[in-house]
């Protein structure tokens, strides 16, 4: 059991970070106005509710056995129109990144108490570490300003109405483009790991562990 626990815990751990992430939109959402979420059964824990064949398990899947990123893939679908003001619908696309902070702040406490030795790092220890630097990964990747990210919807309300127009016609092109270039490009993909490495280390995580936590990932 032992080399498999790592990758059992950071998968499970993960698919409860996809649902926080989706609540964290669809509460928010719920108190701005859109209270259609709750009959769709959005303000549940419930992964089958924020399902979605393609973007809640095969692209987050293969993007965490692949290269360790952290790619929120639920789906909620929220109706701008019933929100209260830009404000409400910003706050609603950053109501998700901002549940992995918090997630990834809670998963650091044992960190910050002590519990672990760094010098001698446990299974659990780096497990953890792990864990934290992919939700800091969620939050820096779900952050840019690119279409179908968290990041571009808190900007679209205060947009020309013919960007998002075309961010929406457009949007899942502009994203696989995007992805491509960032994945063959050493200096965007550099730019990107340097920022969710020191969002981990700002929470206390030793810089040495998760690399550790993603080796013990991959038992195969």
């Amino acid at each position: 059991m032992e080399p498999y626990f790592p990758f059992i815990l950071v998968l499970v751990a993960w698919i409860f970070s996809v649902c926080l992430h989706e609540f964290g939109h669809a509460v928010v959402a719920y108190f701005g106005g859109d209270t259609s979420v709750k009959e769709k059964g959005y303000l549940t824990m419930n992964p089958l509710k924020y399902t979605h064949p393609v973007y809640s398990f095969a692209m987050p899947i293969v993007f965490l056995l692949l290269g360790g990123i952290g790619l929120p893939g639920g789906a909620v679908y929220i109706n701008d129109h019933l929100l209260k003001s830009p404000k409400w619908r910003s706050a609603c696309s950053l109501a998700g990144p901002a549940m992995n902070l918090l997630l990834a702040a809670l998963l650091a406490i044992p960190f910050h108490l002590n519990i672990f030795d760094p010098a001698n790092p446990t299974i659990l220890a780096s497990s953890l570490a792990f864990l934290v630097l992919l939700q800091m990964t969620a939050v820096v990747f779900n952050l840019l300003p690119i279409p179908s990210l968290d990041g571009f919807g808190a900007l679209a309300p205060w947009l020309p109405l013919r960007w998002v127009e075309f961010s929406r016609a457009y949007g899942g092109m502009i994203f696989l483009f995007f992805l491509v270039v960032m994945w063959n490009s050493p200096v965007l993909s550099g730019m990107f790991w340097m920022a969710s490495l020191l969002l981990t280390k700002m929470v206390g995580v030793p810089p040495n562990l998760p690399a550790r936590g993603y080796d013990l990932f991959q038992f195969w």
